[in-house]
């Protein structure tokens, strides 16, 4: 793309509209406080990248640019202008971004998607076995584009997967409240069957467990899930979700009756204490 031809002007922010489909959120954080303070101080140091659209242009790279600059009240932005086709913009929108410090996982699988897909249409070697975690989108282009972010060629199609997810689960996952793999597995049950299995999370008050989204998916796989046994799948106690004492030591657990709650130990323990120090006092007392 550098031998593509390029101009560098200011361009009115009204005529530029957004890329469709850009994978990257645009959010007014502290981080887009801390550039808009930026662009009154300084302007910008990288003009955005935009192509010629009808009606004006359409952003290539620089939508949180464009959006400081607005939040800024400032009515032009500088910008480098460069005839490209749909492709070369994808490939250049997505892989502006890809180094950014922060990158939410649902990002990074629309921003991979769409990478991806444009490497196919090119014709990269679309002959090649294809990765275990099951797609359609060639291997060798995912090595490439893994290499490029530090990401195992696996890791790249495990992102792709969560574009499955519906957006009330995939949202979980950027929370960090759903991990990856289990948010791989649930990725192949159908709308139905994720709806069933978010609201089973909102009633159980958990997340599901990669174990239980193997069975989940395999049991979709052979026909015989249903809301039934994914709720019953949720109602399962797991290990990492079970009342722990809140005693390290196991002496002084074993030393509190079964029928004290946990929530309740702390306030026997120190009953306890409070007793055994006033029989201590009055022993000192009766051997004055």
């Amino acid at each position: 793309m550098s031998s593509k031809k390029e101009t560098v002007t200011e361009i009115p922010i009204s005529e530029i509209k957004d890329f469709p489909d850009h994978p990257y959120q645009v959010r007014d954080d502290d981080s887009m406080t801390e550039l808009v303070e930026s662009v009154k101080e300084r302007g910008l140091i990288q003009p955005v990248l935009v192509r010629p659209a009808p009606g004006g242009y359409e952003m290539v790279s620089g939508h949180r640019r464009k959006r400081a600059y607005e939040l800024a009240g400032i009515e032009k932005i500088p910008a480098r202008v460069q005839e490209l086709t749909r492709d070369e913009a994808i490939l250049a929108m997505v892989d502006s971004n890809l180094q950014r410090e922060r990158i939410l996982p649902s990002e990074k699988a629309k921003a991979y998607k769409m990478r991806m897909e444009v490497l196919q249409r090119q014709g990269k070697r679309t002959d090649l076995t294809l990765s275990p975690v099951a797609t359609k989108l060639p291997i060798d282009s995912a090595k490439e584009l893994g290499e490029q972010v530090g990401e195992s060629r696996d890791q790249i199609f495990r992102y792709i997967r969560l574009n499955d997810l519906i957006p009330e689960i995939l949202q979980l996952v950027d929370e960090d409240k759903i991990a990856m793999r289990p948010a791989v597995e649930i990725s192949y049950l159908p709308e139905e069957s994720q709806k069933q299995l978010y609201e089973s999370m909102g009633v159980n008050d958990c997340t599901p467990s990669h174990d239980q989204t193997i069975r989940m998916r395999k049991a979709f796989k052979e026909g015989t899930l249903s809301n039934d046994m994914i709720e019953d799948i949720m109602c399962e106690e797991k290990p990492n979700q079970r009342e722990k004492s809140p005693f390290r030591d196991n002496r002084i657990s074993q030393l509190i009756p079964k029928s004290v709650p946990l929530d309740k130990q702390c306030d026997y323990v120190l009953k306890a204490l409070q007793f055994y120090n006033k029989y201590l006092q009055k022993k000192r007392e009766q051997a004055r």
